[in-house]
């Protein structure tokens, strides 16, 4: 019987596409977990309620964070400038909602000041932003 010889010393010519792949599902999954975390913008941990209603338009959010300085939209203002800023990015005042987020460790006086300066701005549509109350704090 003749016998056959086989080449062994041939290259491999094709690229092997496993570890491309494993590299860009990974990066994929490490995408998915940190865009919600940049999305968030301003740290505030906002009071939690059994009532809580669901965001569905895009409205103005005005952010008093711990240190109790006021945000628009993400960007810092001055309370003082604060309603002027919202008339300025309205087009309606009188349909014209605007969230307020406020950190809980804020005084009562400070979330007063600011929802005052929007009032006096003509804003009447002002809602408070909460979290939902989870069943293992409800135990407490």
């Amino acid at each position: 019987m003749p016998q056959i010889q086989r080449e062994t010393g041939t290259t491999l010519s094709e690229i092997n596409m496993v570890p491309f792949i494993d590299v860009v599902l990974v990066l994929l999954i490490i995408f998915m977990i940190t865009a919600p975390i940049l999305q968030s913008g301003i740290e505030v941990d906002v009071p939690k309620t059994k009532t809580v209603k669901e965001l569905t338009e895009v409205r103005m959010v005005v952010t008093i964070d711990r240190a109790q300085r006021v945000y628009l939209n993400d960007k810092a203002v001055n309370i003082h400038d604060l309603g002027q800023q919202v008339v300025s990015q309205s087009h309606d005042l009188k349909h014209q909602a605007v969230y307020v987020r406020c950190d809980e460790t804020v005084p009562f006086g400070s979330w007063a000041t600011v929802v005052d300066s929007l009032r006096q701005s003509g804003i009447e549509n002002i809602s408070v932003v909460t979290q939902p109350l989870s069943e293992r704090s409800q135990i407490r």
